[in-house]
């Protein structure tokens, strides 16, 4: 392996203010484990901004693995995860990418990431093999491309017809995937987590919290409202915008609306629910 690709295969750093449901840090360690035994591939599908790729990078710190992220949206041809024919001076040349050099790095955590939205529909048909129980495949510029000890692929995707570009996944290729699914969190775990990234006081954060909760659940027009977007509302309050500002400024929403749950929060209506599933920080 070059000194150029061990740059770039490094453990991430943690987040220390990262929770996720107790149930899914149980199952993360289970996946660890069971890698030492056979193959694992891991399908993270949830809402945008629910924390799809976090969960990945913080998975690769907190085991100790060196993370790889490719960006299956790129892919506009076969073969192209591997590397592709150059020109060079009239002359052609095989250019290997990083992808082969990350499935020969023994527990290297390797993030396909919106595995459902390639430019080209063929473009995938080479995970087959390196997911699959050979864990290996043969390109003809490179030879036998062979998965490492303990290596871990995710798959990350967004699923409904409000994603442009996105395409249902192939059967068979889902077949090879335990699924971990996330959604928002519970209002009081959010309402921390923007506490602790963004330095807002825990009244502001529970007034964002009330207004982003009855945003979510408008039974006329509900909001797909992320919690990188909470975090945003939180930044900005914290450097003095009022709650108003920091809405308009950060979401895609109507006036109206937005008026509408702020005169709610005036009166103290839209509470948010009680939490369910007990979260933890991982």
């Amino acid at each position: 392996m070059t000194a150029e690709y061990k740059k770039q295969l490094k453990v991430p750093e943690s987040d220390p203010y990262f929770f996720m449901p107790r149930s899914v840090i149980v199952n993360l360690q289970r996946m660890d484990e069971l890698s030492r035994k056979h193959p694992v591939n891991v399908l993270v599908a949830g809402k945008q901004g629910c924390g799809k790729s976090s969960l990945v990078r913080q998975f690769a710190a907190r085991y100790n693995r060196p993370l790889t992220i490719f960006q299956v949206g790129l892919l506009t041809e076969p073969g192209q995860l591997f590397g592709q024919q150059r020109l060079r001076e009239g002359d052609t040349y095989y250019q290997e990418f990083l992808f082969p050099q990350a499935i020969c790095t023994p527990r290297c955590a390797v993030h396909l990431e919106e595995i459902n939205r390639p430019e080209h529909p063929k473009a995938l048909n080479e995970l087959f093999s390196v997911l699959g129980e050979d864990r290996s495949i043969w390109v003809d510029e490179l030879g036998l491309a062979e998965v490492a000890e303990e290596v871990i692929f995710f798959a990350s995707l967004n699923e409904g017809p409000q994603f442009t570009g996105t395409e249902v996944l192939d059967a068979a290729l889902r077949d090879r995937f335990y699924t971990i699914r996330l959604d928002y969190l519970p209002p009081a775990t959010e309402q921390e987590v923007i506490v602790l990234k963004t330095g807002v006081s825990e009244e502001d954060a529970d007034k964002i919290i009330r207004v982003i909760h009855r945003l979510r659940h408008d039974p006329r027009n509900p909001l797909a409202i992320s919690t990188r977007h909470s975090l945003m509302v939180g930044e900005l309050v914290n450097t003095g915008a009022s709650l108003k500002e920091a809405f308009t400024f950060t979401l895609h929403i109507s006036k109206d609306a937005l008026e509408s749950c702020l005169v709610a929060l005036h009166f103290g209506i839209g509470e948010t629910e009680a939490d369910g599933e007990e979260y933890e920080l991982f």
